[in-house]
């Protein structure tokens, strides 16, 4: 029996999770907790003088105070949790519209020198913020973020004590320290063959992933999926994959990673009945579930029925994403599909968080979310490394989403009244409205690209009649030149161009070459980047798992983000890019195309990366 599929009787009796321990790298397993760090918990005896640690004299720091105005966090407007439905009210009330940059849409957020407060869990302050700290993360952040994570993201999981988290230096490095503990490097020609460590992924994945795991000499073992995500069953899904693994080729994968939540390519979020299926598989199989999910709050419950009616379809019916029984008190956040956590019986789950997409990339900032067991691995990996995320970002993220300390209330409250601002943190609920807010932006804009780019995924054509008899008449030929779906999640849109139709596609060109997808793929993107269209997207190829992949259907693809540009910027790159496919098809001769190949041969990778920063461009 599944025992991640349990009755509500039996889910009010946790289990005790698995021991892992058996999949740790050679590396993971040696390694043991820093002695230095063991010092810590005397640290905070009252009164005592420490001669044992190496730390600098916080009166020496060169910053008296850390301070920001910050956004209030009703500034974006939420959409509604459900498809037609009333946009949310309470604490994550909407505004009518975006504030004004004025006073009345920011708080002043402000870190004091020294917090006079013996809690280290309610202490925000540099002498404290700025010091040598501990791997698990800055004390009161980690503190919040851990209630936040137990008792409101995650409030269903079923084993036994519940999960840890420890901060990392984002999602990335996240990664990276959940690679060292749970896979040994493998170099081809000194090490067996059947020791080769293995990483199950979608066909189409995340590229930084792929950048990560192969130096170590980790396989890259692709799955099939789906609009939904990863397939569990059927012809290369994860029950194919792993029951017919064959052992000369490496070792069986006993990892598996996914970004389950607006899929990064391709858009998907897994529903809870979809996740319970490839739970099952990985415990039958005994494989580790690493969830990025730095998108899961950008979740799009009008996607479909816009899609729908965008389309002249029947309006599907309206699903419950989150059907579990515990929920955390904020219909946002429980309006959400859940995350493989909350069926995580075993103990085999590893989630990876980020404030990059809810706060900015440049914090470097994360959390892992996993058993305690996981957690103490991941930070001893963290003492000998990266130690702990900056103490500048812990301190303000901390700060401003848990809400003004009374230490750092009465430290303000000492300057001039010119100088202070209105002083409020955004405390749970105002975070949760940031939160809800975000997605509500997000949300319209993938409305808008969607909307704009149906209007060009057909080419029209009347043909010429060719006897005076029919000169009344005339024939419409309707060709289908992309298609998509409707992003329910993350960021982007992942759009299919059926090259196979255009009118060049298997031309010979001048070297006797046959024009295939690839070429066409490169030259429409070269094609693109020309005014009057101007818009750069990513190639399908890159997010493909294998060559073999990207050599077969990768070429078909490409991604769209609709995040990063301006809302008048998004609008008019998606009419732009609809309009660049149109005249794209018009190109009849070889040579224009080839000399688009040619301007593709000069540009180098990082040339070519680099036009993404370049002005005026939709990315």
């Amino acid at each position: 029996m599944d025992r991640s599929i349990r009755s509500a009787a039996e889910m009010a009796e946790p289990m005790t999770a698995k021991d892992m321990s058996h999949h740790y790298s050679d590396l993971a397993k040696a390694r043991q907790p820093s002695r230095m760090k063991m010092f810590y918990k005397f640290f905070t005896i009252p009164g005592i003088g420490n001669f044992a640690g190496g730390l600098p004299n916080a009166q020496f720091f060169p910053f008296d105070t850390l301070e920001a105005q910050s956004a209030h966090p009703d500034r974006w407007t939420p959409t509604p949790n459900r498809p037609g439905g009333d946009v949310p009210v309470g604490p994550v009330a909407p505004t009518k519209a975006p504030l004004d940059n004025g006073p009345k849409a920011a708080s002043h957020v402000v870190v004091p020198h020294a917090a006079d407060t013996t809690d280290l869990t309610k202490k925000i302050d540099l002498t404290t913020a700025l010091q040598y700290g501990q791997a698990s993360g800055y004390p009161p952040l980690f503190s919040y973020i851990r209630q936040f994570t137990r008792e409101c993201l995650h409030p269903n999981v079923p084993y036994e004590g519940g999960p840890e988290v420890a901060l990392t230096v984002g999602s990335t490095d996240g990664f990276s320290k959940v690679l060292e503990l749970f896979t040994n490097v493998w170099v081809e020609g000194k090490n067996d063959i059947r020791e080769r460590p293995g990483l199950l992924v979608e066909v189409f994945v995340y590229p930084s992933i792929l950048n990560q795991a192969q130096p170590r000499g980790i396989q890259i073992c692709p799955v099939e999926m789906d609009d939904e995500g990863m397939a569990p069953s059927g012809p290369g899904g994860l029950e194919d994959v792993l029951a017919n693994w064959d052992d000369s080729k490496g070792k069986r994968p006993h990892l598996l990673y996914t970004v389950s939540m607006g899929h990064n390519p391709t858009s998907g979020v897994l529903s809870l009945e979809r996740r319970r299926e490839l739970y099952e598989i990985c415990s039958k199989y005994d494989v580790i579930i690493v969830e990025d999910d730095p998108y899961w709050y950008l979740q799009f419950p009008s996607a479909e029925i816009e899609q729908a009616r965008a389309r002249n379809q029947p309006i599907p019916e309206c699903r419950i994403a989150n059907t579990l029984p515990k929920k955390s008190g904020y219909p946002f956040l429980d309006s959400l599909a859940p995350s493989f956590l909350n069926i995580d019986v075993d103990g085999r789950v590893v989630r990876l968080d980020t404030f990059s997409k809810t706060v900015a990339p440049g914090c470097r900032l994360g959390w892992v979310t996993a058993t305690p067991e996981i957690c103490e691995r991941i930070i001893r990996i963290s003492e000998s490394g990266t130690q702990q995320p900056s103490g500048f970002v812990q301190a303000i993220i901390a700060e401003n989403i848990m809400g003004p300390q009374p230490e750092a209330t009465a430290a303000f409250a000492l300057r001039s009244r010119k100088d202070q601002a209105t002083f409020t943190g955004w405390k749970t609920e105002g975070w949760v409205r940031w939160l809800a807010g975000l997605r509500g932006e997000y949300e319209r804009r993938m409305n808008d690209m969607c909307s704009l780019l149906e209007e060009n995924a057909y080419q029209l054509k009347q043909s010429t009649p060719v006897r005076e008899a029919d000169s009344d008449w005339g024939v419409i030929t309707k060709t289908k030149l992309y298609e998509f779906e409707w992003p329910l999640g993350g960021m982007f849109l992942w759009l299919k161009v059926h090259f196979e139709d255009h009118p060049l596609f298997g031309a010979i060109g001048s070297e006797g070459n046959a024009i295939d997808g690839t070429a066409l793929a490169t030259a429409l993107m070269i094609f693109l980047t020309h005014k009057p269209h101007l818009v750069l997207v990513s190639p399908g190829i890159m997010f493909s798992a294998t060559p073999q992949i990207a050599a077969e259907r990768g070429w078909a693809y490409y991604r769209l983000c609709f995040a990063a540009e301006t809302d008048e910027m998004n609008s008019a790159c998606s009419i732009r890019f609809g309009q660049g496919v149109q005249k794209f098809w018009r190109i009849k001769k070889v040579a224009e195309l080839e000399a688009l190949l040619e301007e593709g041969k000069m540009l180098e990778a990082d040339e070519i990366e680099g036009l993404i920063d370049m002005s005026g461009m939709g990315c």
